[in-house]
């Protein structure tokens, strides 16, 4: 009986602080999740695996970065990857197979292939984003939803690191 009880005084505080930091971590801090669609090829694969960074008051989102976020769509339950492409306050059109932010042609050397649909100038409300996945023709993302705009309080995090597959592990453009 002393044997069970030195085992339990000696090995659940450090396995119950391990638990607790792992929950804190997770919720806050970072998170790997697994890409479920090839919205966002050639850039991240289907199935890979990355690390998103959560601490949102410490991000700076900006163009290009890749996010997860929960999308502005009525009964959806899965967290969706996209490219940002237009801050508050930006104008987002796209003719002639092009992306023009602000007026301005936008190079994106990380799409798949030109866009086959126009969208008509829209301005992103404060507070709010505009997300495309590099597989443009075969994304569902702001160009198509309702409301193409995504509130900041979504946001889940920026992608950063892609654990796995091993062969293309590291951060991600």
């Amino acid at each position: 009986m002393n044997k069970i009880l030195s085992f339990v005084k000696e090995w659940v505080p450090s396995v119950a602080i391990s638990v607790i930091a792992a929950l804190v971590i997770n919720t806050y801090v970072a998170q790997a999740m697994t890409v479920p669609t090839g919205s966002m090829l050639p850039t991240i694969q289907l199935q890979d695996e990355l690390i998103v960074e959560k601490m949102k008051p410490l991000t700076d989102f900006a163009f290009g970065d890749i996010v997860v976020f929960w999308p502005p769509i009525e009964g959806n339950k899965d967290r969706y990857v996209k490219r940002l492409i237009g801050l508050p306050g930006d104008t987002i059109e796209i003719k002639d197979g092009a992306l023009y932010r602000n007026g301005e042609k936008v190079d994106e050397p990380y799409v798949k292939d030109p866009m086959k649909y126009t969208f008509t100038k829209v301005t992103v409300p404060a507070g709010n984003y505009f997300f495309l996945g590099d597989n443009r023709n075969d994304s569902y993302d702001s160009h198509l939803w309702k409301t193409p705009f995504v509130p900041e309080k979504d946001l889940i995090g920026k992608a950063v690191f892609r654990l796995f597959p091993l062969t293309h592990i590291g951060t991600i453009d």
